[in-house]
């Protein structure tokens, strides 16, 4: 937004208009304004005028009213010194067509995140890429009880990363599981990562989902290199396929 200041001259100080307007043209700066249509805090697009702004905005609220429950839609005054950033705005037809596409897009993440979500905590990345080789509450022969994990397939040494953030409480061999590295994210949500060959984190270390926290390897009780992935809500297993690996 531009600033103007308001100055006084000294009346006993000779002035000359022309060259006061003179030099306020020199140091002006052209600034142009377009409007945003926002959804939440992104721009979706723009448009040229406040009028066509709020035409935009009310056909979108009339046609797609069930998918605003939860997003908000408004307008912005954007202010650019780049003239060729105006050539953004587009006409009304086209800004409400690409404003009801990203409205769709957001509705269709907003779901993907509930839908990876348990108790507040989002699950936003897988741990690894790999072949699932054994699903939650799968009997084997391999244990005397239901897998009360998931185990995926993957070279010896890939990267393990946190599927959310969170602290990490253990760090260290724990029994069958060797190498295991586990993580707190609040709300009595945890995540196990077992079988590691090396750990990259300590106890006590802040984790970013997607932080690298381990390797994959086959330490403990494993037929081979995977990674043993749990989700423990206040201390009982719940099948982590519900959440990631759909």
């Amino acid at each position: 937004m531009p600033k103007y200041n308001f100055l006084f001259i000294e009346n006993t100080k000779p002035t000359n208009e022309e060259e006061i307007f003179t030099k306020i043209q020199e140091m002006a700066v052209t600034t142009y304004k377009m409007y945003a249509i926002m959804l939440n805090d992104d721009i979706s697009t723009y448009v040229h005028s406040k009028e066509e702004a709020e035409e935009v905005i009310a056909k979108i609220k009339e046609e797609k009213a069930n998918e605003l429950e939860e997003i908000n839609i408004a307008m912005k005054e954007i202010y650019t010194q780049n003239k060729e950033e105006t050539q953004n705005a587009i006409e009304v037809a086209s800004a409400t067509e690409v404003a009801e596409v990203r409205l769709g897009e957001k509705v269709e993440e907003q779901e993907k995140i509930k839908s990876a979500t348990l108790d507040g905590v989002y699950f936003a990345v897988q741990p690894i890429t790999g072949h699932i080789t054994s699903r939650f509450g799968a009997t084997e022969d391999i244990r005397d009880h239901a897998h009360q994990g998931m185990d995926i397939a993957a070279p010896n040494g890939t990267t393990i990363k946190a599927a959310a953030d969170g602290t990490v409480t253990y760090a260290g061999w724990l029994g069958g599981y060797g190498n295991l590295v586990i993580i707190s994210h609040g709300n009595g949500i945890q995540t196990y990562y077992g079988h590691c060959s090396k750990i990259y984190v300590s106890v006590g270390t802040q984790i970013t989902a997607g932080d690298s926290i381990a390797a994959v390897g086959s330490t403990g009780n494993s037929t081979g290199n995977h990674l043993h992935f749990e989700i423990r809500k206040n201390g009982s297993q719940v099948n982590p396929q519900k959440y990631l690996y759909k």
